[in-house]
Parts: structure tokens; C-alpha cells; sequence
């Protein structure tokens, strides 16, 4: 009987010993597995550090590059250029810069034209230094959504004719998610998205997304919102029409005449066949008053070049949509960058630097994407999720270049005037320098409107010590100066 039991408590003893083993197996597999997937980020975060730019100036600060893959069950994978910031990249926020259209890239314009830390030159073949990048003061993300846009790509052709505004945010939002798990350590910096023309659209609504999203997210899938701002920016469709119509008699483009007739035209549903013909007659005279100049910067010279090609604002106040002229740059800036940004990102050793173009599109690299034929869905008006997000407690800005004649300070006054806040401080001139930069309007609710005096429809271009400014004094939180 005493051996009997003894061997049962050997037994016992062994079966113990048993499952020690096997729950110490587990526990080593699944502490492997999770260094493997540890490692298996960092690998791809290394993969995508930028070391050989060609034509880069030497910089202390890192940049990164390359693919994000969306969702396990889709073929989608956007296109990212990263840039630090200049020194204290743990203590600064990260900022993720849209470019609109849609369809058009935040890299070929953004990054490369306006406010990245390196701008292209000399017909593509120069990268120089930019003395007012905003990665002075933040890390700085640039993003090309939606699929068919720039370098992001599907392999589902299908994707892209169900492209618009949901499936834009959604992507984005599914990009952002992978991102900091590639870069995990900017996980808990404070977060602010910044925009500019249909990225009016773009910035609210993923910000929306992000701020609905987050009231369930796990530890994981949180992202530290703080805020946003706009420029130029399409947000509601009525007074943006009338604030182009608006802005292009008060600035002596059109005549009293066809100012009239296209109002008229603007507000009013019409089935008569000879009143349509009309209207578009009108639509067209008003197209053909920008015909010699730049809407997107009325005073500034234009491309003279006869490959620059055109950039697409498609969408916003629909009647006017098919106006098709570039942004050019003001008197001593180079007005013919987008051609050289085309040129540039269809290098071949750009696009390996950049860790671009990996699976061999069958398109060239265009600033507007030309695979993208339709949009099926458009917000009217944006205007409530403005408002939602300000009742959230987001830091919302919104500014606008003031000789825009494509998104102009008109409309966008008319716009933020539609959502009928009370004012908190009254319109007054802000300063850069000892010179007014702008003028700028408090509201109660926290949400701010200015001007950049001079400054066309891609601000960062054309004023860019104020647009830095401005840009500084949003991510503090303080008030733009007074003198």
C-alpha cells in the first residue's frame, strides 16, 4: 500500500514537472514570438530610413520612407515620407499633412513644394534646403491617400472606383494604426493633422474617425488627437461658390455683367434648355477671366513652360469644377515646380532612395493622380463635423491665404459665418516681424480663423516665414501676436 502510494505521488510529481515544462514552452514561444514581431517592425522601420536622397543636403535629422499595408483581407497599401524634427523629436508632436484635389499628393506638393524640409529644383535634378520646414517644431508625416494617388497602389483595380470621402478617411485612419507600429515610439506624442483645399475634407473627417473610434479603442488602437487646422480649405459647398463669384468681381477679374449673370446662375435650377446654354456661356466667360492669370494665387507670374503640366482641384463648388489652371509661385520664386516635382519622383534612383514604386506601376508618378476617374461620395458641407469636433474640445484652426481665387478668404469667411459662433475677440492684424502677417478672429468654442497677407491658395509657398509662424503658434496653443 506505501508503494503504491508512492508511486502515485511520483506520478504527480511528474505530471507537475509535466506541465511546468509545457506552460514554460509557451511562455518562451510566445515571448519569442512576440520579439520576432518586435524585431520584424524595427527591421521594416530600419528598411525605410532614407540614407541616399539623391541630390539631399546633409541634415542631422532622420527621414523615413516606404509602404504601409492597409488590412490583412485587402490589397491596398499607401505611400508615407516621414521627416523627424529638427532636434527634440521625443518632446515635439506628430503631424500628419494632407494634400486635396482629391487626388492629389501631399509628397509632390507638401513635402516637396511647400513645407518639407527639402524642395525640388532646377528641373528636378536639385534638392534644396527649406529654412521654414515645419519640422522645425514637429515631426512631420506625409501621406498619399487615397489608393491611386502618387505611389500608393492596389492590386485590386476594383479599389479604385469605389473611392470618396468614407473609403479615403477609413484608409487613412487603418494607415495611421500600422504606422505606429512601425514607429511605436510616437505612440504617445500629442497628435495634430493639418491640411489644405479638399483636405478640408479630408482632415475633419479623419479626425472625426479618429475621435469616434477612439471611445472604444484598445491601448493599441488609440491615437492621441489633440487637434487640427485647414487652409484654403472646401468646407461648405453654397458659400464657397458664392465666395469664388464673390472674390473674383471685388478683385476686377470679371465685369459687373457677368458677375450677375453667373450668381444668377449659381443658385438656380433650371430645366429650360436655352437658360442652360446660357449658363454655361456665363461659366465659361468666368473660366476664360483666369485664363491669363493663376487662380490659385492671382498675383504671381505663371509657368511659362509648355510641359508644365496642370494640376486637377476637382472637386468642391460643383459648377466651377472644371476650372483646370496651376498654382504658381510668386515674383522671384520658381513658378514651375510641379513640373520638376514630376520629373523628380519618376527618377529611378529616387524612387529606390525612397523605397518607391516597389511593384512597377503601369502609370507614370503625376503631383494629381490620373487613375483616379471617380469620386462617389462628397460632403456637401463639413461644417458639422466642425462643429462636433469643437464641442469635443479639439483645437480646430482655420486660415486662408488671402489672393486665392480658387478657394478663397470669402468663402471661407461666409462658410465659418454659416455656423453662427460668437465672437470671442474681434477680427484684428496679426504681425511676423514687426509687419502684419494677417488678420485673425477668435470664437467662443476655441475655434480660430486668419489670413496670411499675400499668401495664395498653398500658403507655405508663397509666405513662409508667416505660415511657420502661424503653424508654431497652433501647436502651442497661443495667441497669434499683436504687434
Amino acid at each position: 500500500m506505501v508503494l503504491f502510494l508512492q508511486e502515485i505521488q511520483k506520478m504527480a510529481h511528474l505530471r507537475e514537472l509535466l506541465l511546468f515544462f509545457l506552460v514554460s514552452i509557451t511562455l518562451v514561444a510566445a515571448a519569442t514570438s512576440f520579439s520576432k514581431v518586435e524585431t520584424g517592425e524595427e527591421a521594416r522601420r530600419e528598411a525605410d530610413r532614407v540614407t541616399s536622397l539623391p541630390g539631399q543636403p546633409p541634415v542631422r535629422f532622420r527621414h523615413y520612407s516606404g509602404y504601409v499595408n492597409l488590412r490583412r483581407n485587402d490589397q491596398k497599401a499607401l505611400f508615407y515620407w516621414f521627416f523627424e524634427a529638427e532636434d527634440g523629436v521625443s518632446q515635439k508632436p506628430l503631424v500628419l499633412w494632407l494634400n486635396g484635389g482629391p487626388g492629389c499628393s501631399s509628397i509632390a506638393y507638401g513635402a516637396a513644394q511647400e513645407l518639407g524640409p527639402f524642395l525640388v529644383r532646377r528641373d528636378g535634378s536639385q534638392l534644396i534646403l527649406n529654412k521654414y520646414s515645419w519640422n522645425k517644431v514637429a515631426n512631420m508625416l506625409f501621406l498619399e491617400a487615397p489608393v491611386g494617388v502618387g505611389f500608393s497602389y492596389t492590386n485590386n483595380s476594383k479599389d479604385l472606383h469605389e473611392l470618396g470621402d468614407r473609403v479615403t478617411a477609413d484608409d487613412s485612419h487603418a494607415f495611421l494604426i500600422n504606422w505606429f507600429k512601425r514607429f511605436p515610439s510616437f505612440k504617445s506624442h500629442n497628435f495634430y493633422i493639418a491640411g489644405e483645399s479638399y483636405a478640408g475634407h479630408y482632415v475633419p473627417q479623419l479626425a472625426e474617425l479618429i475621435h469616434d473610434r477612439n471611445k472604444e479603442a484598445t491601448k493599441d488602437s488609440h491615437i492621441n488627437l489633440k487637434g487640427f487646422m485647414i487652409g484654403n480649405a472646401v468646407i461648405h459647398d453654397e458659400t464657397d461658390l458664392s465666395g469664388i463669384v464673390d472674390y473674383a468681381w471685388s478683385h476686377a477679374i470679371i465685369s459687373d455683367h457677368l458677375y450677375h449673370n453667373v450668381k444668377e446662375c449659381a443658385f438656380k435650377q433650371t430645366v429650360d434648355a436655352a437658360a442652360a446654354s446660357n449658363c454655361s456661356a456665363h461659366f465659361k466667360g468666368f473660366m476664360d477671366a483666369y485664363s491669363g492669370i493663376d487662380i490659385y494665387s492671382i498675383y504671381t507670374p505663371v509657368c511659362l513652360t509648355s510641359s508644365q503640366s496642370s494640376r486637377k482641384l476637382v472637386f468642391g463648388p460643383r459648377p466651377l469644377a472644371i476650372h483646370d489652371l496651376w498654382h504658381m509661385l510668386p515674383s522671384g520664386y520658381d513658378p514651375c515646380t510641379e513640373g520638376y516635382a514630376e520629373k523628380f519622383f519618376n527618377r529611378e534612383d529616387v524612387q529606390s532612395a525612397l523605397h518607391a514604386n516597389v511593384t512597377k506601376l503601369s502609370y507614370p508618378y503625376t503631383p494629381c493622380s490620373r487613375v483616379i476617374e471617380r469620386w462617389n461620395d462628397s460632403a456637401d458641407t463639413i461644417l458639422p463635423i466642425i462643429r462636433k469636433l469643437m464641442n469635443a474640445g479639439l483645437r480646430i484652426w482655420v486660415y486662408s491665404g488671402d489672393t486665392d481665387g480658387r478657394v478663397p478668404v470669402t468663402s471661407t469667411r461666409y462658410s465659418i459665418n454659416k455656423m453662427r459662433l460668437k465672437i470671442k475677440e474681434e477680427w484684428r492684424a496679426w504681425f511676423h516681424k514687426t509687419q502684419v502677417a494677417g488678420w485673425v478672429e477668435t470664437y467662443e468654442g476655441g475655434l480660430i480663423l486668419a489670413t496670411v497677407r499675400g499668401a495664395g491658395h498653398q500658403v507655405p509657398v508663397i509666405a513662409p516665414q508667416q505660415s511657420l509662424s502661424l503653424f508654431s503658434h497652433f501647436l502651442s496653443g497661443k495667441t497669434l501676436p499683436s504687434f
